[in-house]
Parts: structure tokens; sequence; C-alpha cells
């Protein structure tokens, strides 16, 4: 499976609701089970972002489905990176000309 980082804000409503956001994590887990991916870390953080997130998802559409959902429920916004182990790092890499 491909890994995903999502660096994430909460919007006014995810802050006002903020006792509400262990649950609303409860619910992403499922998303990302839903979708066939898996949430494996999430960080609450200081400074420009709220929260980092690291899951994995079977490809793209399913990461862009995942992160879609998420967002249309209000609460937070992310952006979403596509991330590469090390081991697919040192193939792409080797395969360059």
């Amino acid at each position: 499976m491909a890994t995903y980082i999502s660096l994430v804000n909460y919007t006014q409503q995810g802050i006002e609701k903020i006792k509400e956001s262990p649950s609303r994590l409860d619910a992403v887990k499922k998303v990302y089970e839903a979708a066939g991916g898996k949430l494996l870390q999430f960080y609450l953080v200081m400074g420009r972002y709220d929260v980092v997130v690291i899951g994995e998802a079977p490809d793209d559409k399913a990461a862009a489905k995942i992160a879609l959902i998420i967002g249309s429920k209000g609460s937070v916004k992310t952006e979403t990176f596509r991330a590469f182990t090390e081991d697919e790092y040192r193939k792409i890499v080797a395969g360059l000309p």
C-alpha cells in the first residue's frame, strides 16, 4: 500500500467542537478502513498545523476519496502528500538514467 501524510488544520467549526474530536478521529479511522486503507499514526502538533496524520491507502484515488470524505464534514482542512519509504526512494533513484 502507498503511504500518505496529511497536514491538518481545524476549521472554526472544528475548534468550536474540539471536545468531539476524539469521536471524529474514530470515524476517520473507519473512513480509512472503508477505502481499503489504514490510519497508521495521529499526532496533535504545535505550529502552523494542528494535526499530522500518516496513513496508508491502496492508491491515489482511494487517498483522494478519504481526504474528500473527511474534508466534507467541515471540521478540518487537509493537505495530503504521497510519501515514499526509504526502500521506494532507493528503487526510484536506482532507476534514474
